[in-house]
């Protein structure tokens, strides 16, 4: 009986811990996401573009994501919320108007880096949100829109810096 009943308090422990868990909500990331600082505004994307954008990639590189109800469990919510400001450290969409055009040319150089190997967007969003995953196709346009976008930010010593290095 006692061996019975310790199994018992251990899970009526840790259901109490995730419950006492869910007391600490993340703040969501509901900020504008199409505002005058969005790369929207920045340079020319085109509708193909700006869809594989919203939706692959400005859940995370945005100031504005598409909650989804498991986020409102805690701790999946902490670690989305991480991920969501770590993307948003790295790339923020809407705020790409405010960067200098030397950043606006070295972050569309990371995000075409980043998409052609394969790291963006990440598999554990993708393995969620299945219309995320790019296509070849999908890919190889985001790849050459951020390439020939970046060349408008882009200094021509970088130019003839990025050309000696690919």
């Amino acid at each position: 009986m006692k061996n019975l009943r310790k199994p018992k308090t251990i899970l009526l422990i840790l259901f109490g811990i995730i419950l006492l868990l869910q007391l600490f909500q993340t703040n969501k990331n509901e900020g504008q996401a199409f505002g005058e600082n969005d790369i929207l505004h920045a340079t020319n994307v085109p509708d193909d573009i700006k869809n594989i954008l919203v939706t692959s990639c400005y859940d995370c590189h945005s100031d504005f994501t598409n909650h989804m109800w498991y986020e409102k469990i805690q701790p999946i919510g902490w670690w989305i919320h991480h991920h969501i400001d770590d993307g948003k450290r790295h790339l923020n969409f809407s705020q790409f108007n405010t960067y200098k055009d030397k950043k606006k040319a070295h972050k569309l150089e990371e995000l075409s880096e980043m998409v052609s190997s394969g790291e963006m967007p990440m598999s554990s969003y993708t393995l969620i949100h299945g219309n995320a995953e790019l296509t070849d196709v999908q890919k190889k346009a985001l790849i050459d829109w951020a390439n020939a976008a970046r060349s408008q930010f882009a200094s021509p010593e970088q130019e003839e810096h990025q050309e000696e290095h690919h």
